[in-house]
């Protein structure tokens, strides 16, 4: 059974709520406050969450903050119920990543079709993809059929590269996220004595040229092909879509750009559900410590 937690500080409208769900075979975890919530959130570990938006301790905006910064939480769907009806409301929380609003008072059947339209997507985007070309093209397909995602490019060719051919220059502009489908990639800079430093090297199934896409600057390090490969190119409009304007989507790409390795993770996380101010300056921090020459 899906389990769903519900965290409403009014004890009538939560006692009520939950035997709707209940009724409807859920699994159904409450919380009285937003406090509360978040920890129950953590150990009962629901497949969505309905919150209030006014509550004591901790609102609901609160709440979703919170769980949004938490790998283990941050892909959860998250329906606010609001008394209020304001488009600046609607704004916040959206901007903030709800998947959805429902106003007070509700109907018992706009309720569960909110929960199960918000359940059905999350299912298809929760499905494991392989760390190749071909569990790409499956992530960008089911990308695709998120109405803020419909815009991705269907462009889904690789492009080859010969041996020792430079994919892009130290100083070029970014303007693609790359993934190694075939072969071998170095980064490297060379410096004013013309000796080369090599920064990483990619396998197939990895991404680079991250960074420079977060920070919207040239690159620090070129990159070339170390054997005969095909490489993948990622527009940055599609990168930049696929983190920010939905958060479950974002959750899983963001799996699948850190390769599970969790500092890194919760790096891209932060960036990735902070506000647009922070995540400017968080990344511009860590990568002055990342780069910055002692």
């Amino acid at each position: 059974m899906k389990k769903i937690l519900l965290i409403e500080d009014d004890e009538v409208m939560r006692e009520n709520t939950a035997e709707i769900l209940e009724l409807a075979n859920f699994t159904v975890g409450t919380a009285e406050n937003g406090k509360v919530g978040v920890k129950l959130a953590k150990e009962f570990k629901p497949d969505l969450i309905v919150c209030d938006i006014m509550m004591p301790e901790l609102d609901g905006y609160g709440v979703l903050h919170m769980l949004s910064r938490d790998p283990s939480s941050a892909a959860i769907p998250f329906i606010f119920l609001t008394a209020k009806a304001e488009r600046s409301e609607l704004r916040k929380g959206m901007e903030l990543g709800a998947d959805d609003y429902l106003t007070k008072p509700f109907e018992e059947s706009e309720l569960l079709n909110a929960i199960e339209a918000r359940m059905r997507k999350a299912d298809s985007i929760r499905q494991e993809f392989s760390q190749n070309m071909e569990g790409l093209n499956k992530f960008l397909d089911s990308a695709q059929g998120v109405d803020e995602l419909k815009q991705l490019s269907d462009e889904r060719k690789a492009v080859s590269y010969k041996k020792n051919q430079v994919i892009y220059h130290e100083d070029d502009r970014p303007g693609f996220l790359y993934f190694v489908a075939k072969g071998k990639v170095k980064t490297y800079r060379t410096n004013d004595e013309g000796k080369e430093f090599i920064t990483n090297v990619f396998d197939e199934g990895s991404f680079f040229g991250l960074t420079p896409l977060f920070e919207d600057k040239a690159y620090s390090e070129s990159a070339l092909a170390l054997e005969d490969g095909q490489i993948r190119k990622i527009p940055k409009e599609d990168f930049l879509a696929l983190v920010f304007k939905n958060r479950e989507v974002a959750a899983r790409f963001i799996k699948m750009l850190s390769c599970n390795v969790d500092e890194n993770e919760r790096k891209l996380l932060s960036l990735a559900y902070s506000t647009v101010r922070k995540r400017t300056a968080e990344a511009l921090v860590e990568m002055e410590k990342r780069f910055s020459v002692e």
